[in-house]
Formats: structure tokens, C-alpha cells, sequence
């Protein structure tokens, strides 16, 4: 998607404690091609989500362009289990056991590799924009005084923490049909 748009793009792989294999795109310079002169930023999707979600609307509309026309260097995550991220050094994403994780995993492993690579990458803090899910693991990790030596800043969007309390009968609806053809898609064991 990002090279559709005349930018250029770097895939990066990364492998956390645990096995999972994660992709990270790269957006090294904006559409003038001068190269990032500002720290990187690390964009971090919802629930749900994966990176395309910064990448969506017109560029003048998508944060990740924005920023990388203002000379950020920027970096998408992509957590486990979603389509650019289902690698694993020893299971399959049909194993059910690729699947026993939850967002304490996302904390522990997910979040601190994928900081770790883009500083180790850059030699620089990091400014970190998180949404929805993005914000819950950043608070978590935060919370437990993990990530600060790395992180410059943070902007937490719309956090989450319980999906029990939705009340609409269509949000209710659309969300476990969307959370079906979600496994269907990815061969998540029902």
C-alpha cells in the first residue's frame, strides 16, 4: 500500500521471545524523498486492525504519510496473528497452540521486540502513537516500567479495556460476525 503511493517502503521482520515472527513496514523518507531527519515514530494498530489502518485515507489524510513528509522515520507494527504477522519459528497458524496467547503476550513480547528493533535500527528514542489496542498494551508496558529508556514519547488513542459493556444490538452483531469471518480467514480452530 505504501509503495502504491509513491513512497518508498522497507519490510522488517522481527522475532520475539517467544517464536512469533513480526512484520514491520518501514517508511524511511517522505515523497520528496529527502530522508527522515526527525526520530522514528512507531504506529501501532487497533483490535481487530493491523498496519494498514495508518495507511488508508488519502495521504494527506494518513498519519504515517503525514509524518513521513515531515521528515519522521517511521515505522507500522503489525502484531501476531494478523495477515502480516503470522510467522513462528516452530507453529503453523492451523496449530491451536499458535493461537494461546492473549494481550499479556502482546505486552511481554510483542511490544518490547518491536521497540527494541526499531532503536536498535535507529540508535534513537522513539515516539510511540498507539490506537485503540495499541494504547491498552502501551499502558500495560508503561505501567510495568517497560520500554521507558526507549520511548520519547507517547500518544494513546482511544484505549480499550472491556468489550462487555457494548449495549448496540448492529456494534454487537457486526463484531462477532466480523470475528468470524476473521477466523475463517486466518483458519483460527473454533
Amino acid at each position: 500500500m505504501v509503495e502504491t503511493q509513491g513512497y518508498g517502503c522497507e519490510e522488517h521482520k522481527v522475532t520475539t521471545d517467544d517464536g512469533y515472527i513480526l512484520s514491520l513496514q518501514r517508511i524511511p523518507k517522505g515523497i520528496s524523498g529527502k530522508a527522515a531527519t526527525n526520530p522514528p515514530v512507531l504506529l501501532q494498530h487497533g483490535l481487530l486492525m493491523d498496519g494498514n489502518t495508518w495507511l488508508l485515507n488519502p495521504t494527506d489524510e494518513s498519519l504515517a504519510f503525514i509524518l513521513a513528509d515531515d521528515g519522521y522515520d517511521v515505522w507500522i507494527a503489525n502484531t501476531r496473528g494478523t495477515k502480516y504477522s503470522q510467522g513462528h519459528t516452530s507453529l503453523s497458524p492451523q496449530d491451536p497452540e499458535y493461537w494461546e496467547w492473549s494481550w499479556d503476550e502482546l505486552v511481554d513480547f510483542d511490544l518490547p521486540a518491536t521497540f527494541k528493533y526499531v532503536h536498535d535500527q535507529t540508535g534513537q528514542k522513539l515516539h510511540y502513537v498507539g490506537h485503540s489496542l495499541g494504547t491498552l498494551i502501551a499502558f500495560a508496558a508503561i505501567s510495568e516500567n517497560k520500554l521507558l529508556d526507549m520511548l520519547r514519547s507517547a500518544a494513546l488513542l482511544s484505549p480499550i479495556a472491556y468489550l462487555g459493556q457494548i449495549k448496540s444490538p448492529l456494534a454487537i452483531s457486526a463484531s462477532q460476525n466480523f470475528i468470524a469471518e476473521v477466523r475463517e480467514l486466518i483458519f483460527l480452530p473454533f
